[in-house]
């Protein structure tokens, strides 16, 4: 499933029922509300909910799940409090497979592989440290990369989670030399145009926690140049 059957608000909803919506984020949108005051994506959401079906009063919207800010791709929320909790359940339990890809300048050490490393986070600077072995405060991370295509100028990779750090695919791809395009905070040397990252919530893939039948969510790429070279 991949066709955005909306695209009111600069909102892409890429998939919706009863129970669940799902939206393709786009750079510099914010899952939840933090201190910047900014408004997150999950009120743009409720707002569309409510023009769309006419409520009246507040809509209920669950966050299931987020993106770093830079970062593009699917978000899942739900539209009941009875899904919810089976949401919820089904990311604790890591019975949810969720892809993403990325662009890294620099070819990895292999063509693809596991990386396992414990993340310590600072949250002065919002930055996570990764280490080659167990350290006070660390959280180990575990995640597997494989090279998918290879570009002129670099290298897209397919990458799978087994954990759920902070900032986890960036501080371990950095870790062995491939920091992600335009994450200045991970050492890659400039800036995207439009403060991107250039890591995308590739696919989702899950059992529906009311329906009990399986669902499949891939988001088209962002609307650049060297994303849409990307799609195989």
């Amino acid at each position: 499933m991949s066709k955005i059957i909306s695209n009111k608000s600069n909102l892409q909803v890429l998939y919706e029922d009863n129970h669940i919506i799902v939206v393709n984020k786009r750079a510099g949108d914010i899952v939840q509300g933090d201190k910047t005051g900014d408004k997150p994506l999950s009120e743009v959401v409720k707002s569309y909910l409510k023009d769309k079906y006419k409520k009246e009063g507040n809509v209920y919207l669950g966050v299931v799940h987020r993106l770093d800010r830079p970062t593009t791709g699917i978000v899942l929320f739900s539209k009941t409090s009875k899904a919810l909790p089976r949401l919820n359940k089904l990311f604790a339990e890591k019975s949810a497979k969720k892809t993403y890809w990325a662009l890294v300048k620099n070819e990895p050490p292999k063509t693809n592989d596991t990386l396992v490393h414990w993340l310590k986070k600072n949250p002065k600077n919002n930055k996570s440290t990764a280490y080659p072995k167990d350290v006070e405060g660390g959280k180990k991370a575990i995640l597997h990369y494989k090279i998918i295509q290879k570009l002129d100028n670099f290298y897209l990779l397919e990458i799978d989670l087994e954990t759920g750090r902070h900032h986890q695919i960036r501080v371990q791809l950095a870790s062995i030399g491939c920091p992600i395009k335009g994450d200045l905070k991970y050492g890659f040397d400039r800036s995207n145009k439009d403060a991107s990252i250039s890591l995308h919530a590739r696919t989702l893939q899950f059992i529906h926690p009311v329906k009990k039948e399986g669902i499949n969510i891939t988001a088209p790429l962002p609307n650049d140049a060297l994303w849409q070279a990307c799609e195989i």
